[in-house]
């Protein structure tokens, strides 16, 4: 998580203090927010950070579309998995047990 009291710092102190900023970001895992001109531009990771976070969108993600269907479920919509299946048999000519 971004601490602002500890990771905002400007783009030209990070080309400075480089290997500094690396082995932070390697032993933290947190992110460091860089600003030029005094605003906010550019977020840094350390990529084993970067996969985490991938990683945790991907499931949030699927949690949000398991919820979407349980709710679509519930309102009465879609229809049987068994009928779903039977038509795409016979629209790609599949025998019913291949």
């Amino acid at each position: 998580m971004l601490d602002i009291s500890r990771d905002i710092h400007s783009l030209s102190s990070f080309k400075r203090n480089t290997p500094e900023f690396i082995r932070r970001l390697k032993e933290t895992g947190a992110p460091v927010l860089l600003t030029v001109n005094g605003k906010a531009d550019l977020v840094v990771q350390d990529a084993a950070a970067y996969q985490q976070l991938l990683e945790l969108v991907d499931r949030l993600e699927s949690i949000a579309a398991v919820h979407e269907a349980l709710a679509e479920k519930k309102a009465g919509k879609g229809r049987p998995a068994s009928e779903f299946f039977a038509e795409m048999e016979r629209e790609f000519d599949i025998p019913p047990d291949a």
